[in-house]
This record gives structure tokens, sequence and C-alpha cells, in this order.
């Protein structure tokens, strides 16, 4: 009989044992940063999942890199994953099933697996434990304590409850440091726009606590559907279940949420309306620490394990890091419905190396007035708003969109191409458009405050106007303080500039004067796009370093300048170049740095005789 999904983790880790994508580690690893390290190297390697079978001051096992390649997680889902493509090309051709009605019955079989079993028992209860000890995994050298980085959040509205109206979502979990009282309390992080804030609100102005039951391993169907952008109202417990190709066994506990029968760990509580307490510092998938704030805390009530538990982790940090194969997985899933969401929106793509939220890619149709001779963004703004309306791309904090019509090729998901189509045919003149006094990532640092910012659309289409330079200008002079300027991409220049001292919300002194310097017809116009940047050498060595140094550093509303810039009613544009001040600021967050005495003990289990030899 053929093998439809996996009933536990356990299953999974023999089956990757079985095909060589598993490496037991018999050494002795320290959850405080070692292990994260390791992960992370192995990660960049392709290396195989790792399981770390001797954690100092544990008796649990650690998973990790579980998810670290497209192979690994097609290979996991392989006897499912064709039938949840094809349902969400249902999504987006719903008439399909009338072409190929025999091929539909396959999906009709599957369909049952969305709704939950509730069993009586399961082996999730078996034990209990304590907060303390878990493992406690730190990640990077300055973090505020251990965290759970792939928890598995469950909620139900207060006033509706029930699995149907449920959440399953991925939010950051502190179990130790702080202010948090031992084995008592924990500490939850959520982002805006996250599923788990219309409960909380819920269960605020009900004035009553908010139930939280918190999943670790399980299926690995869980945790991937933990991490779907799901649309509102589709409970990510379905998903999961089609995902593994079996309902998801859950426990209805009195008292309680419900619990899957088959998780590892399960840790149950209840977020107080009137507690918080300083959550973090953490260091994120952005490439820098997220800082410490007030967050909700848990008050928990029982932390519940099976026999053989095992406890799945990831690192995050500067991408590309395991969580980008996630990211990478959902955009194969759920990149083709977007047509369907947003009609005339050809592709969209976030794009990774500049941290997921900071930069967001897309092709739309530009249709309104196609008599006209002159093309200019008509339809793409609306697209662009529509877009920017859409659940978490709605965190976008830079939009480029262009006309598929002017490229019958051209794709969002090729940034090189898309850059290059986009800069041979903007117009700084009209086709940059802000939302000031917004919100943003709540792990972006570069606005006034938490959660707050700005963003930027630039929309183009129509024919090339400019071919872009690839090499410096022999007649290019720099203002004093400014140095090295060097190509990153055609008609992309990075230019250094002096350090920044201090933060503004209005224009920087030394940033003005660098555009007044220019002629709006001299050499540095060849460029379209200038970077102001702290070292120009690394920000052009690669495009990922472009990527990150220019979108994950700057807030559109402070640090967008231009050479030869207006201000035409309410609407500002450049005649010159855009110029970005891509420097570091007083109030960014601080860049994520490996430990060097850590890196060391990496090296070694990667030396002869090491279990990582031939592997990093």
């Amino acid at each position: 009989m053929a093998r439809v999904g996996y009933r536990n983790l356990q299953e999974c880790v023999r089956d990757l044992e079985r095909h060589g994508e598993l490496l037991r580690i018999e050494r002795v690893i320290d959850p405080c940063l070692e292990a994260g390290a390791v992960q992370r190297r192995v990660y960049r390697a392709g290396g195989p999942a790792l399981l770390f079978t001797r954690v100092k001051g544990c008796a649990f096992p650690l998973l990790g890199n579980l998810f670290g390649t497209m192979a690994r997680i097609r290979f996991l889902f392989r006897d499912t994953l064709r039938a949840v493509e094809e349902i969400t090309a249902l999504n987006r051709e719903p008439l399909s099933v009338l072409k190929n009605p025999l091929g539909c019955l396959g999906l009709v079989r599957r369909l049952p697996h969305i709704f939950p079993r509730m069993v009586r028992s399961g082996p999730v209860l078996a034990n209990r434990t304590s907060i303390s000890c878990l493992p406690h995994l730190k990640s990077w050298p300055d973090d505020g304590g251990a965290f759970i980085t792939l928890p598995q959040v469950y909620t139900e509205s207060p006033s509706s409850p029930g699995w149907r109206g449920s959440n399953l979502g991925m939010y950051r979990v502190q179990i130790s440091g702080g202010n948090y009282v031992r084995n008592r309390e924990i500490g939850i992080h959520y982002q805006i726009h996250r599923g788990i804030a219309a409960h909380h609100a819920d269960a605020l102005q009900r004035g009553v606590p908010l139930k939280v039951n918190i999943f670790v391993g399980g299926p690995p169907a869980l945790t991937v559907a933990a991490v779907m952008p799901l649309p509102e109202g589709v409970p990510e417990i379905a998903f999961a279940g089609l995902l593994g190709g079996r309902r998801v066994r859950m426990i209805p506990c009195p008292g309680l949420l419900p619990i899957p029968a088959e998780a590892d760990f399960c840790i149950t509580g209840v977020i107080e309306h009137d507690r918080l307490l300083p959550e973090g510092p953490f260091g994120d998938h952005i490439g820098y620490y997220s800082l410490s704030h007030d967050f909700p805390v848990i008050r928990v009530e029982n932390v519940f394990h099976r026999n053989g538990a095992i406890w799945p982790f990831t690192t995050v940090g500067r991408p590309p890091q395991e969580d980008s194969v996630f990211g990478a997985f959902i955009h194969d899933l759920m990149g083709p419905v977007i047509s369907s969401v947003i009609p005339g929106v050809k592709s969209v793509h976030a794009v990774d190396a500049s941290g997921v939220h900071a930069l967001l890619l897309a092709v739309g149709s530009e249709r309104y007035v196609p008599y006209s001779r002159e093309r200019r963004p008509m339809e793409l703004l609306t697209l662009a708003n529509a877009i920017l309306g859409q659940g978490q791309l709605s965190l976008s904090k830079y939009l480029f969109i262009a006309a598929g019509e002017d490229n019958p090729l051209l794709e969002a998901g090729d940034t090189p191409s898309f850059l290059r189509h986009l800069l041979e045919r903007v117009d700084w003149r009209r086709d940059l458009h802000f939302q000031t006094c917004t919100t943003i990532d709540t792990l972006d640092y570069t606005g006034p405050a938490l959660n707050q910012g700005s963003k930027a659309v630039v929309a183009a289409s129509g024919p090339a106007v400019r071919v872009l330079p690839q090499e410096l200008p022999g007649d290019l002079r720099l203002p004093e303080g400014f140095h090295e300027p060097r190509v990153c991409l055609p008609g992309v220049l990075a230019v250094r500039g002096p350090a920044c001292r201090e933060y503004r919300e209005c224009a920087a002194p030394d940033m003005a004067a660098f555009c007044a310097f220019f002629d709006e017809k001299g050499p540095l116009s060849r460029f379209p796009l200038v970077v102001v940047v702290d070292d120009s050498d690394f920000t052009a060595r690669t495009l990922d370093n472009f990527l990150w140094v220019t979108f994950t550093r700057s807030n559109p509303a402070d640090d967008l300048y231009g050479v030869g810039a207006f201000q035409q009613c309410k609407h500002w544009g450049c005649r010159g170049p855009l110029v970005v001040d891509a420097r570091i600021k007083p109030h960014h967050a601080p860049q994520l740095m490996e430990d060097p005495e850590i890196e060391k003990r990496v090296d070694a289990l990667g030396a002869p005789g090491g279990p990582l030899h031939g592997i990093i």
C-alpha cells in the first residue's frame, strides 16, 4: 500500500534517514548558539536535515534544517503536493473541472482531509514537563533569551469558538530571559497583520483571557500550515490535513483548546488582557536584531510531550536562510492565485534578499487607454493599491510594478531582468508615489517608531527611454565626503558617503548637498538610480548585497532624494536620478554578527573525522 503523508515527526525522521536526507549528530551540542550556528552552516551548504541526539542540558533531541532545501520540502509532501497544486489551480481556473472531470476525482477523494478528526486521547498527552526542561535555543549572541523558533500557535475567537474559525500561526515565543516568571510565563511576539490579532482583539473587547496552545513538532504539514498566508476564513488546520494527506487528529481537552494528538509538545496557557512585558531582542530574518518592546505574556498552564519527543528548530538571519525555502515553497503554491484575487496582476515576487517585506516586484496590465499614443502608468496604479490591500502584501515597503504588455516574457521572479526593465522606462517626474505616516513591518526599524514608516510605489510602463550604463563615466566627479563610486547593476550606482551621525525626519544636509552638486544632465544622470551607502564595494559585490543594503536601510519618506527634485502641488518627483540614502542610521537596529568562538567549534565539526566533514 502506498504511503500517504506522515502521521508524526518520528515517521518523517525515519523516512528521511532511509533516503539519506538526515544526519545524526552524536556529539554533545550546546543549544546556546552552537546548534543554530551548525544549522545555518549546513543550510548554506545545501546539506541534510540534522538530528542532534545529545543536547547539552536537555533530554530532548533537536531536529534542524528539516526544510533546508526545496527538493527536501517537496520530498516531504511528495504524496500530496500535486493534489494541493491542482486545487490551487481550480481556484485560478474553476472551469478546468469541466474540461477534465475524471481527472478531478482524485481531488474529491482528498477533500475530506480538511476536516480534523476529534479523538479522545493521543501520544502528545503521555507526559508532562516544565518550560525549563525544554530545549533553550539561543540563535544569536545578543538574543534576550531562548526562543521557540518553529512554534505553531493555535487560537480561537472567544465569541465564535471552534476549529473552523481558528488560527494557526508561527509567532515568536520567548521562553527564558527578560522579566518572565520562570516556568509560569513566556512571551509572545506577533507582527501586525497576523491572524491571532483578531482573536486577541475579540478577547480584549470581551474582557476575557485569550486561550493559547503552542504546538511544537508533529507532522511536518502542521509546521508548513502555520506559515501559509491563507485567505481570511480558511483555517490552517484544514490546509494541514490537505497537505499532510490525512485528517489532523485533534484532542478536545476539557477547559483547553484542542491539541493535535501527534504533536511532539504542547504548551497550553492564556494571554491575560492587562499583562505586557519586554520581549526580545531577537536576531531576525531581515539580518538585524529586532529590539526589546512590550508584548503580550502567556501564563503557562500545562506543558505536554509525547514519548520520544523531538524538538524541531530553525534559525533566521540575513537571507537566504531556511525560512527562505518556506517563502519559495509558498510562492510556488500561492503565487498563481494572485491573478484570480486581483484581476490584472500577472505575477508578484517578494524579494527574499531584501528581507521579504522590504521590496515587492509585480507585473500587471496597463489597459485603461490602449488607443493612447503615450503609454503611462494608469491601471498599474489601481493594481498597486489593490496589492497593498492584500494580507501580508500590505506590509511591502517598496512596490515596483511594470506593465506586462511592454514585455510578454517579463517575470516578477527574475529580479535582475525586472529591475533592468523598470529602470529603462521609469520617469521619476511622475512614476514615484508615496504613502506616508503608515504601517510597515514590525521588524523594520527604518521608520520613526515601531510599526511606523512609509511606502513607495514605482510604476513604469511604455517604451524604454534610456540605455542603462554599465561602466563608470570617465568625467564623473563627486562632492567632498563622497567616494568610491561602483556600478551595482546596469543603471545603478553605489557611492560611499560619510557616516550618518544624526537621524532626521526631513532632508539630511549632506544628502541635500550631494544632490545639489549635480546637474540634471550631467554624467551622474546617466544612472537612473544612485544609492549612497557606507561601503560601496560591499554593496556592489553581489545582487543580494545591493538588495539587502538598499531596501533594509531606507525609509522612503525620509531617505529618498533626487537630482533636480521638485514638488508640484502634493506630488514629489525629480528630473535627474533618484538618490537613496541607504546608510546605517543611529536609530537602526544592530546588524547580526556571528560569534567567532562558536564558528571555530563548527569548523571543528567539519574537519576530517568530524560528523560534518564533507558537508560544510
